[in-house]
């Protein structure tokens, strides 16, 4: 019997679909880009899967997986998703996955609009999967384990009850997760953790910190085509090394804190 080849699938990391006059956000991309960037993808023969799916061959094995697997992820659960990004991504015959945080459900102010549970399970039927991010949006690793636990297992229940469906992901909010983190994610029943990374899924990688990278609203054309196809570039180097030297200073900073409550 052939070996499974290695896995090396680049995973998409999206936030708001929305043109620079409605929000300055360096992670949103505009409806046209982000049609360019679906139409590229469609053209070049790729196939996009969920996160869930992913993680699956992750966990066992490539051998399922269409021949050129793409995964987009959105994150935040922006309300321009379901109207930019879902109708998108059924012209082009394409899937994706939804990390909404449930605090933020249904919330509108002037400048954006958060997706509603209607548009969730509207999306949730079109196929798209529904993950969790969290409660509140707050930076795990800097958390105790007690609200770690409110964050990542009230938001999957809440979600659950909603959609009627179990939820197995979670991305992190800013990416941002710790060894005490994915113990808890494990732990609460969830199958599968991203990060950010900046970096393509491989094979071997933990299925609670798999990598994704990032998109946007400098992204060119051509950056893009290199990102997918698994090509470095400047600013997922640039990337990788802020996110590499911010971890250590992470990591102090939750040792003081946990100093500090350990001697209150």
């Amino acid at each position: 019997m052939t070996a499974a080849p290695p896995l090396r699938v680049p995973v998409l990391m999206y936030h708001e679909i929305a043109d620079a006059t409605v929000t300055p956000s360096k992670l949103a991309v505009s409806p046209e880009v982000f049609a360019d960037q679906l139409g590229y993808l469609r053209d070049a023969g790729f196939t996009a899967i969920t996160a869930g799916a992913l993680s699956a061959a992750v966990a066992g094995g490539a051998e399922k997986l269409p021949e050129r697997p793409v995964v987009l992820t959105f994150d935040d659960g922006y309300g321009d998703f379901y109207r930019q990004a879902l109708p998108l991504l059924k012209q082009n015959d394409l899937t994706g996955t939804v990390f909404t945080t449930t605090g933020w459900v249904g919330l509108a102010d002037k400048a954006k609009r958060m997706l509603s549970w209607a548009e969730l399970t509207e999306a949730a039927h079109a196929g798209i999967e529904i993950g969790a991010h969290t409660c509140t949006h707050r930076q795990l690793d800097q958390l105790p384990e007690n609200q770690v636990r409110e964050e990542l297992g009230t938001s999957k229940n809440v979600i659950e009850d909603h959609l009627q469906t179990a939820i197995p992901g979670v991305a992190y909010p800013f990416g941002y997760s710790s060894g005490k983190v994915r113990r808890i994610a494990r732990e609460l029943g969830y199958t599968y953790g991203y990060g950010v990374g900046n970096a393509m899924t491989a094979s071997g990688t933990d299925l609670f910190a798999l990598p994704r990278l990032t998109v946007k609203r400098v992204t060119s054309m051509d950056a893009f085509r290199r990102m997918v196809n698994g090509q470095d570039t400047p600013a997922l180097r640039r990337d990788r090394a802020l996110t590499r030297g911010y971890s250590v200073v992470r990591r102090t900073r939750a040792a003081v804190r946990l100093a500090r409550s350990a001697g209150n």
